[in-house]
């Protein structure tokens, strides 16, 4: 998939990347330029499995995905064409490590005017696409699962805080961060 990723950006021009969740808050990239941008046709869900980064085999955490429907705010990144070929596999390393996503170019609209964009989605028809979860599922998976880069509760409160710092937050992002706060609440005790 890389392959036909790099020949459909064809390394004649400076690569966009579109991101939504942690890219925006933790790149890993050094980008030229970066700009808010509006992606129509897919939104952000918290409803992919992660087995590995933010989560394990035993207890999966869970991540963002852009998902088909909707709209979403995100960030895209101008990464210059000269360093492209440098920091596309990087970039490929950290987005792709299962083949999880489906990579695709989005048409991304920004105040300077539409950019082609790599964006990484997932399909609702994917292993790791959960769809919507019940509260106290999701407040087990905040409070249990762990992975190689830290909790999935870390995940969530520093991606919703990134996207409320950049005023690009959806009200499902500012639910389950005020569903991650009861995490932080003393639990009252149960009847006797």
């Amino acid at each position: 998939m890389l392959e036909q990723v790099r020949q459909q950006w064809g390394g004649q021009r400076d690569l966009w990347v579109f991101g939504y969740a942690s890219l925006i808050w933790r790149p890993e990239f050094d980008a030229a330029e970066h700009r808010p941008a509006l992606v129509r046709g897919w939104h952000r869900a918290f409803q992919m499995r992660s087995r590995v980064h933010r989560g394990s085999p035993e207890q999966p955490g869970l991540v963002y995905a852009l998902v088909s429907g909707g709209m979403c705010r995100g960030m895209v990144y101008r990464i210059p064409r000269e360093q492209a070929a440098i920091e596309l596999p990087r970039l490929w390393l950290r987005e792709m490590p299962n083949s999880v996503y489906d990579p695709r170019w989005l048409r991304c609209q920004t105040a300077a005017g539409e950019v082609s964009a790599l964006g990484f989605t997932l399909s609702r028809s994917s292993p790791n696409f959960t769809g919507r979860l019940e509260d106290q599922e999701l407040l087990h998976i905040l409070r249990h699962a762990r992975g190689r880069y830290g909790s999935t509760l870390d995940y969530l409160v520093r991606t919703a805080e990134s996207l409320h710092q950049h005023r690009m937050c959806d009200r499902e992002s500012l639910r389950l961060l005020n569903l991650a706060r009861r995490l932080t609440q003393p639990i009252p005790p149960g009847p006797a």
